[in-house]
């Protein structure tokens, strides 16, 4: 999609954001240290990804990195749970809460368990289990579903690394959109394949 970068389907805000996304260092901007290696292994726990660029090529995204720097800049999404703490405040007791739920089960911080074992405390964490006074009366299930979900998804999916994988054909800006309605497509936007083949192409061309 970064092709698309120096054409007229781009114009300078638009470039100056994705180039942000991409120069995004692996390091926290927010976080403490015990807290920014909870993220890093939550966030390998909801999305797990390669350690390295694959054979196509493709750079893992710096998810936690991001998820970071949405904290620190407070980048709210206008409205919250009135059960839930502001941004900052809710992961705040989150990772910290994830993290002495850990020690509290496992005698080990949440980044040094192994998969199983962080997969059960996020499991835990999502059918609202957690309930040590560190979550300090912040539900732990509404934590997991309006603050974990939400941010480490669209952050996720907000970076061209993860582009393809939902057929997004990048921002519209300035171009923007003209058909609005569902299953609609512009006529920017590529045809989605159906696998099927037409009648009227040669037999020999057909899918066997």
């Amino acid at each position: 999609m970064l092709d698309k970068r120096d054409s007229p389907s781009w114009d300078d805000a638009t470039r100056s954001v994705i180039d942000d996304r991409i120069g995004t260092r692996d390091e926290p901007a927010w976080c403490t240290p015990e807290e920014w290696r909870t993220l890093r292994a939550l966030c390998a726990v909801i999305i797990p990804q390669p350690d390295s660029r694959s054979a196509a090529n493709r750079r893992p995204v710096p998810l936690a990195a991001l998820v970071d720097r949405k904290i620190a800049g407070n980048k709210t999404d206008g409205y919250r749970n009135a059960s839930l703490p502001g941004l900052q405040q809710a992961w705040r007791i989150g990772l910290s809460a994830l993290d002495d739920e850990s020690r509290h089960r496992y005698q080990a911080a949440f980044a040094d368990l192994d998969d199983h074992a962080r997969i059960a405390l996020v499991q835990a964490m999502e059918h609202g289990t957690l309930t040590r006074d560190s979550w300090q009366a912040m539900s732990s299930k509404l934590f997991f579903r309006q603050r974990v979900l939400h941010d480490v998804c669209t952050t996720y999916y907000a970076h061209p690394s993860s582009w393809s994988d939902i057929g997004f054909g990048g921002p519209a800006n300035p171009r923007g959109y003209v058909r609005m309605t569902f299953n609609r497509r512009d006529p920017w936007e590529a045809v989605e394949s159906t696998g099927e083949y037409s009648a009227s192409e040669p037999e020999t061309h057909r899918a066997r």
